[in-house]
């Protein structure tokens, strides 16, 4: 990788659906192959199911965790509303790795809006590189829904060529033991897509 040559990942999610602990395996990961790496949280009221994103940023030498609007090769979103929302920070040709699922606003549970039609169509019309998968589903398959950004983790880590890492070091010095297995099938599921 040249000195100039940073790598940007944003991840945009909902509040409780571990985009967190997604952006730090990945960060992990990614300082084990000996790059410089960035990581920014911004929580917003995540609590509450608000907006949760992270920026990694990763390189020879970085310089600043944020990733500039337009400048992600890669936006990981965790849900389809959420992809739409962070579009902008997509580079033109860059990779759209999205969660095909739907989690309800308080205005759309309580019927005061509808959740958007036709949402992964228009996000595959708008991104050329739009990869959807039915993370929640299968994290739901293994055991627990909750495994989600781990699936998403393994395809995001597939989508960046990053499989000399040793993930499941990785994963094994993050996760709970308790929860240890379930997350290794989840990454390892999530990269064989």
């Amino acid at each position: 990788m040249k000195s100039n040559d940073t790598k940007n990942i944003l991840l945009v999610g909902v509040g409780g659906q571990g985009t967190i602990l997604a952006s730090k395996l990945l960060s992990e990961g990614l300082v084990r192959c000996g790059y410089d790496v960035k990581m920014s949280e911004i929580h917003g009221m995540s609590q509450r199911g608000g907006s949760v994103t992270t920026h990694v940023r990763y390189g020879t030498k970085v310089a600043s965790p944020v990733v500039p609007l337009g400048c992600a090769d890669i936006l990981v979103a965790f849900e389809k509303i959420e992809a739409v929302r962070w579009l902008a920070y997509l580079k033109k040709e860059g990779t759209l790795v999205v969660n095909d699922y739907e989690l309800y606003s308080l205005p759309v549970l309580t019927g005061a809006a509808e959740y958007p039609e036709g949402v992964t169509e228009k996000l595959k019309s708008a991104v050329k590189n739009t990869k959807c998968i039915k993370a929640a589903e299968i994290a739901s398959s293994l055991g627990n829904i909750k495994a989600q950004n781990v699936v998403l983790t393994g395809a995001l880590a597939k989508s960046m060529n990053l499989g000399h890492i040793d993930w499941k070091s990785v994963l094994t010095d993050i996760i709970p033991s308790k929860m240890l297995e379930l997350n290794i099938k989840a990454f390892e599921t999530g990269y064989a897509l």
